[in-house]
């Protein structure tokens, strides 16, 4: 859920980034972190678990002139995959704004892509909240590898609602999608509050350059 400080005249918005256990994640964030002007961003803090991390930063968008007044803040974190981790992934979806799915291409890890997806959908609703009226992206990571689905199967698998999403393609290794996924999200993001927090002749369409 957004936060709104009013004495710095600040709105913070929390995105996650979930998915199955290596299935990039972790990438996204650092490519992110890396590429951000360093006067843009907070520390990357890392929980390690033994098999996967939970990463979480912050960052002010160079530019984010969709909410006249107010400077905004998007933080940025990463769920544990592996099934065993269930109570951190819950956690750290409390308050959340905005989704970035983050699905591994090759053909061996539909199974885990999908029960993945399952998961979020069941947390998002034991806390109260319904996937389908949640900003989110669907990134299909790992285009570089062999033996990968192709997208329009990876959408039948995960995408297949009532109401479709944004899926992207993308290789977190080399950057190629991270930042399209995460401006996409982020416009999302702005646009809900827009609609639902600023009164109907203040609303504007949202700008938003990350790099």
């Amino acid at each position: 859920m957004s936060f709104v400080h009013f004495a710095k005249r600040e709105i913070q918005f929390k995105i996650v980034y979930y998915g199955p256990g290596l299935s990039g994640k972790t990438t996204n964030l650092e490519v992110v972190h890396e590429s951000i002007n360093p006067d843009a961003k907070g520390e990357m803090i890392s929980v390690a678990t033994s098999g996967d991390r939970t990463l979480f930063f912050d960052f002010m968008p160079l530019v984010a002139e969709a909410i006249e007044g107010y400077k905004t803040h998007f933080q940025l974190y990463t769920v544990p995959g592996q099934i065993m981790y269930g109570e951190t992934r819950r956690l750290v979806l409390r308050g959340v704004d905005g989704l970035v799915f983050v699905a591994d291409s090759q053909w061996d890890k539909m199974a885990e892509n999908v029960e993945s997806f399952e998961d979020l959908v069941a947390n998002l609703a034991a806390q109260g909240d319904d996937i389908d009226a949640m900003p989110y992206v669907l990134q299909y990571n790992k285009r570089d590898l062999p033996n990968i689905a192709p997208s329009h199967y990876m959408d039948f698998v995960l995408n297949d609602r009532e109401e479709r999403r944004a899926s992207m393609l993308a290789t977190a290794s080399t950057s190629q999608g991270v930042f399209e996924c995460l401006n996409m999200v982020c416009r999302l993001v702005l646009h809900k509050f827009i609609e639902e927090h600023v009164a109907d002749d203040q609303k504007s369409e949202a700008e938003l350059v990350l790099v």
